[in-house]
């Protein structure tokens, strides 16, 4: 049974060796996207890739609420392996089998008959509606296998184990690539098997993760009695996943109405706003992995009332995210339009300098990003609940004043700005809610 203490240790030495095989995780998987993006954009052409980036946002909402449940109900788990409290750990892990089954099929019933809808509302191209319904519905009909698979991880998370979930991704990963040259090249089924390969691989993943918790967490899975679950730890997990699934979910929203607004501007922009994406996702992966292990430490070390080293930590933390932006700026402004170019295979300069330009103006703003990614987990994993959620309410409001006001005028340029400053005003907001209340709140939890 792998478990890691973090409440004992040098802080950035325990954080920076959990994050490493969070971050090869990350890796990996952007690994995968890239590979995807390559493979459908090689062989389907620049319209699959406009058709699977139309369709991204709405995606995100729905998965980034159930995983971002998963992230909360994963800090609850963490606060109660830090206060090792086993019989509530056996409780917890319950309660999140239990509110993960009900979301997925909620979900799932809820959404798949207004995907045409939905689509139609994104504005999205009707050269490639066909397209981007297909690839949509197969994985949103999945979404099984995506939840099963982070609520395992979210599991091993919070016990220190970010080691594990590292390996089955991997191997998520390689059967996703594998799959995805069998269907899309070789049975040539287009964007509907880049679909399949994905779901695939993430299903295999879920069922080796659930297998190996079995067999190496016994002592934390919930006996018949744990079943029965406790009104308060409901109310503890459902607040704090519902805050985290919500303000995910917000953010994914903001996501869709600015896709909308990138819709109006052509399949082009379309296409050059993927390829940026998917590049920006793959430098962004140190910034998440040393907020998300920051959350895990901050999580374990507030159940265990250690308040010195969690500020120490955050503190240590975000020097390591101004290092890591300072090199995405640099990697951005030496190499933007030929990694586009290899993502791509086009030749189509507006989707070149499109996606380079975009791509350039996000990592001038990664420190503010790394600010918010570090703020926001850690104050998740003290108990604040209200202000990360609304940090998430400034983002929705501020891309739907952009969306109204500023991309109509500047176009893609505004598109391109949208979000950067949105990652200043919102890390600005969190740092001051969190200098000004920290003391008080790390007071109260030592008064329970």
């Amino acid at each position: 049974m792998h478990t890691s203490d973090m409440t004992k240790g040098i802080p950035i030495k325990v954080i920076v060796q959990f994050a490493i095989p969070l971050f090869i995780g990350t890796l990996f998987q952007q690994a995968y996207n890239m590979i995807d993006t390559m493979i459908a954009g090689y062989n389907l052409g620049d319209d699959a890739i406009a058709a699977i980036g139309a369709t991204s946002a709405l995606y995100s909402v729905l998965i980034y609420f159930a995983n971002g449940m998963n992230n909360g109900f994963g800090i609850v788990m963490a606060q109660i392996f830090g206060a090792k409290d086993m019989d509530e750990m056996k409780k917890s892990v319950a309660t999140t089998i239990i509110l993960n089954t009900v979301t997925t099929i909620l979900l799932t019933i809820i959404v798949l008959p207004f995907l045409p809808f939905l689509l139609r509302w994104l504005d999205t191209p009707q050269e490639i509606f066909k397209m981007a319904y297909q690839y949509i519905f197969v994985i949103l009909a999945g979404m099984i296998a995506t939840i099963s698979y982070n609520m395992c991880s979210g599991f091993m998370r919070a016990v220190g184990n970010s080691q594990t979930p590292l390996y089955f991704l991997i191997a998520s990963c390689g059967i996703n690539i594998v799959l995805d040259i069998l269907f899309i090249m070789g049975l040539h089924l287009g964007v509907i098997g880049a679909a399949l390969a994905t779901v695939a691989a993430q299903l295999i993943s879920a069922i080796l993760c659930v297998i190996y918790i079995i067999k190496k967490y016994r002592i934390y899975m919930p006996e018949k009695a744990d079943w029965h679950m406790s009104k308060e730890l409901v109310k503890e997990m459902l607040a704090t996943g519902i805050s985290m699934g919500l303000m995910s979910s917000v953010l994914a929203i903001g996501s869709i109405i600015l896709q909308k607004a990138i819709n109006h501007l052509g399949k082009d922009i379309i296409t050059a706003h993927t390829a940026s994406r998917r590049i920006f996702e793959f430098l962004m992966m140190p910034l998440q992995a040393i907020a998300n292990a920051c959350s895990t430490f901050v999580g374990q070390n507030f159940g265990a009332k250690l308040f010195d080293r969690i500020r120490q930590a955050i503190r240590q933390v975000l020097w390591l995210e101004l290092i890591w932006s300072l090199i995405s700026v640099a990697a951005a402004f030496l190499c933007g339009n030929i990694l586009v170019q290899i993502l791509t295979g086009t030749n189509n300069k507006v989707i070149i300098l499109n996606a380079a330009y975009n791509l350039r103006v996000c990592t001038i703003f990664f420190f503010p990003l790394g600010i918010l990614f570090v703020l926001r987990n850690s104050m998740q994993a003290m108990g604040y609940q209200i202000a990360p959620l609304l940090s998430s309410g400034i983002e929705l409001v501020v891309k739907v004043l952009s969306c109204i006001f500023v991309i109509p005028i500047m176009k893609y340029t505004g598109v391109v700005l949208t979000e950067p400053v949105i990652w200043a005003i919102c890390a600005a907001f969190l740092g001051v809610i969190y200098l000004k209340t920290k003391r008080k709140k790390m007071e109260s939890a030592l008064n329970r």
